[in-house]
């Protein structure tokens, strides 16, 4: 026991080093998948949980969490039939006012999603639709720039839950909506790169309905330890297909209700 416990610990030190360093040097790496076993979703959450540690350790300030695979189509390409999680730091928020600096990324793309504000915290053990409509005090438009570690995107569910949900950045749009004045599954969103079209989609896309991503993922991080807060953002899952960018693509999606959120990439715009 005392040999597969050290064996593990190994592991995870050996992937977050491995991740930290792509990050730090801005070279993708191998996948994590070997060290951690191709199944095993539990450390690779340990991954997650000690890179977001290091980060918080660093300064930065949890704000949400991100909800990934909730295409029936890319959970059935990963082999997995459930979402995943990733968390969001202060520090991954842009707006639409700036650019974004391509030289600060590794090989991005960008989805469009619904994001929720909660109001309350959801933990316990009650994560009945009723409770999820009652906790979320607004909605809005989202971008989310996603972009892997893992060299050429060569990821199983291991490799993206470890690389916290292969996440990098994102974008809340300007209006507000409370779950009274929209239907979450009606929504409907096309999203153009530099005027051509890439992705269109609905919210019946997500999960079905994105309200089921967001108590898939209060009932999975209360069960962590680690439940939903009053004022987080849940990025709830993409819309419709993700599309990669570059330095000097210009993203519009417009997402009914909410209108248009835009994003424009530049390579070194960094100040």
């Amino acid at each position: 026991m005392t040999d597969t416990s050290t064996s593990a610990t190994t592991a995870v030190s050996e992937a977050v080093v491995r991740l930290e360093s792509a990050t730090a040097t801005s070279t993708p790496c191998p996948p994590v998948r070997d060290l951690l076993g191709a199944t095993d979703m539990d450390l690779a959450y340990q991954v997650q949980r000690e890179l977001a540690e290091h980060r918080i350790r660093g300064g930065a300030r949890v704000v949400g969490r991100k909800i990934g695979l909730t295409s029936e189509a890319v959970q059935k390409q990963l082999g997995v039939d459930s979402p995943d999680f990733g968390i969001l730091f202060d520090d991954m928020r842009r707006t639409g006012d700036e650019a974004i600096d391509t030289d600060t990324l590794l090989q991005p793309k960008i989805e469009a999603e619904i994001a929720f504000v909660l109001s309350e915290d959801l933990d316990g053990e009650d994560f009945s639709r009723e409770r999820i409509r009652a906790a979320i005090e607004y909605a809005t438009a989202a971008l989310e720039i996603v972009d892997s570690r893992i060299d050429g995107w060569d990821i199983t569910i291991v490799d993206t839950i470890a690389d916290n949900g292969s996440s990098a950045l994102f974008l809340l749009g300007d209006e507000r909506l409370g779950l009274d004045d929209f239907d979450p599954v009606a929504a409907t969103m096309t999203m153009s790169i530099n005027g051509n079209t890439v992705s269109q989609g609905t919210g019946a896309a997500c999960l079905g309905d994105p309200l089921v991503a967001v108590a898939w993922l209060a009932h999975t991080a209360a069960s962590q330890g680690q439940p939903l807060l009053a004022g987080q953002i849940i990025l709830s899952g993409a819309l419709g297909p993700m599309a990669p960018v570059a330095a000097g693509d210009h993203v519009t999606a417009d997402i009914a209700p909410f209108g248009r959120i835009t994003a424009t990439f530049e390579k070194g715009s960094a100040a």
